[in-house]
């Protein structure tokens, strides 16, 4: 232990005999730290949080997504430092005053892309930070241009997030209107192409469907015409038995024969040819009634004497039957002629039945692309009315709001560098490179401190030593010298103090 305590105070008394040397070095090397730091351009940093609330209410039932919009915001933040950003950034800042060429824009806006930072805190939440450190500006200058830097780029964020959404919707209504009209007129041009094509088929496309299909559609009423003939033929000539067996007039006894069952019986018969006439059926009640009442009175008629003094009237069942035979018979007329117009139709389709594939393969063609561009129309058309009227909700409701929590701050103290801590370590270090030259240089140069040092060097034994002996002229100069080091070793001190002086009063100056 006391072999280190000796070593320790040797090393000190090598660095204390030239401790001017020491001296040298470190004033040496601090002025040459402390200008090094001066050089150093400060550097002043502004942040600003601004916060994004989405409102669904109303948004989500026209079609305004929240993820959507939250695609676009980071699309907005992914962008925000592109070159275009950044040129609107230079010129609407006090960095336009130093811009006179392309080229000095460029390096602007190189500048402003490595002192800009964008991060997201959380889904809502962004973080803007901008610093500023240019030479040809104060500290106070640089100060209200990172606050101003962080300002702009809040502007831009909010501008791209409000009226770049809606110059997007409007550049895509414009697109749509385009794409609408051009659908329009190619709809008319199909259109028209399928008027002119049906009037130069006219003959083949007289109806709706195929010539296959009117066919069959032909075939299908004439069967049904070919029936109703048949139930037709059958009602006519039935009523022509009735009539072959209904006399044209009756015979009318005098007063007192006026009721008799011959009477009643036209009677009944006039009433049943009425009720057929009016379509009842053989199987309706009252038409059975109507036929058993008949049949009881025919028996009481042939019991009666023909009366010479009555007179004959004619018969009113005979007079029905024959209103509806001829009305049956016009009916089945008309079918019948239906039923030849139908023949011919059917004849001339079948004669035009070659030509149909081609020409309804054409027309299929022409329906098709009819179908499709009005498919294509319509959805467009509900597109644009959707984005349309997403636009108004977007424009004239708070779809999104900007909220800024805190607003740019006002640097008062450079960012970087940290000048005091930089003074402190250079002044350190200054001292210990002097401290290290001296103690370099002792060990270098062979001398010998004390008796053992030179006994264990030279392997002879030390007799004694002598002490040095100063008279009272050479204490003064020694005293004077001791006294011109403590004041050089004090004026480092001073002047490192000077400097902290000096950068807290320009901190000062910047608040």
């Amino acid at each position: 232990m006391n072999g280190l305590y000796d070593e320790f105070k040797i090393a000190l008394h090598s660095v204390w005999i030239r401790r001017w040397l020491a001296l040298a070095v470190a004033w040496g090397l601090c002025l040459l730290g402390w200008l090094v730091v001066a050089l150093i351009p400060n550097s002043y940093e502004s942040q600003a949080r601004i916060s994004v609330e989405m409102q669904s209410i109303l948004s989500d039932k026209v079609g305004v997504d929240a993820r959507e919009r939250k695609k676009n915001m980071e699309r907005v933040q992914e962008t925000l430092a592109s070159t275009i950003n950044l040129e609107k950034v230079v010129r609407g800042t006090a960095l336009n005053q130093s811009v006179a060429t392309d080229r000095e824009l460029s390096g602007k806006v190189e500048m402003l892309r490595k002192s800009i930072k964008i991060k997201s805190e959380k889904d809502n939440l962004f973080e803007i930070t901008a610093t500023s450190s240019a030479s040809n500006l104060s500290d106070a200058e640089n100060a209200v241009l990172a606050r101003d830097i962080v300002q702009k780029m809040i502007d831009i964020f909010v501008e791209e997030n409000l009226s770049g959404d809606r110059d997007e919707t409007s550049q895509t209504i414009k697109f749509l209107d385009a794409q609408l009209a051009q659908r329009e007129k190619e709809l008319q041009e199909v259109e028209q192409q399928r008027v002119q094509f049906e009037t130069e088929n006219l003959g083949l496309l007289p109806g709706i469907g195929s010539v296959s299909q009117r066919m069959e559609a032909a075939r299908a009423e004439l069967g049904q015409i070919d029936s109703q003939l048949s139930q037709a033929s059958g009602s006519l000539a039935a009523l022509n038995g009735q009539l072959s067996g209904t006399p044209s007039s009756i015979a009318t006894p005098g007063v007192a024969g006026a009721g008799g069952a011959r009477g009643q019986l036209a009677q009944a018969q006039a009433t049943l040819a009425s009720a057929r006439a009016r379509g009842w059926t053989d199987s309706h009640p009252d038409v059975i009634a109507m036929k058993n009442e008949i049949a009881a009175l025919r028996i009481q008629a042939s019991k009666e004497p023909a009366g010479g003094s009555g007179y004959r009237t004619p018969n009113p069942a005979y007079s029905s039957l024959q209103s509806m035979r001829a009305e049956r018979q016009a009916s089945i007329a008309a079918l019948q002629a239906r039923k030849n117009a139908l023949q011919a139709d059917m004849a001339q389709l079948a004669s035009k039945q070659t030509l149909e594939p081609g020409v309804a393969a054409e027309m299929s063609r022409i329906n098709r692309d009819h179908e499709v561009l009005k498919s294509q129309y319509d959805k467009l058309l509900t597109d644009r009315e959707q984005i349309k009227l997403r636009g108004q909700v977007e424009s004239e409701t708070d779809a999104v709001k900007f909220l800024v929590i805190d607003p740019p701050s006002s640097p008062r103290s450079p960012a970087a560098p940290n000048r005091p801590l930089l003074l402190a370590m250079v002044l350190i270090a200054g001292i210990g490179g002097g401290v290290g030259t001296a103690f370099a240089m002792g060990q270098v140069q062979t001398s010998y401190p004390t008796a053992a040092k030179l006994e264990k060097a030279s392997g002879l034994p030390v007799i004694g030593s002598v002490s040095q002996i100063l008279t009272s002229a050479q204490r003064e100069i020694k005293m004077k010298k001791l006294r011109i080091f403590y004041g050089t070793s004090g004026a480092l001190f001073g002047v490192f103090g000077l400097l902290m002086i000096v950068e807290f009063i320009q901190r000062g100056m910047v608040a």
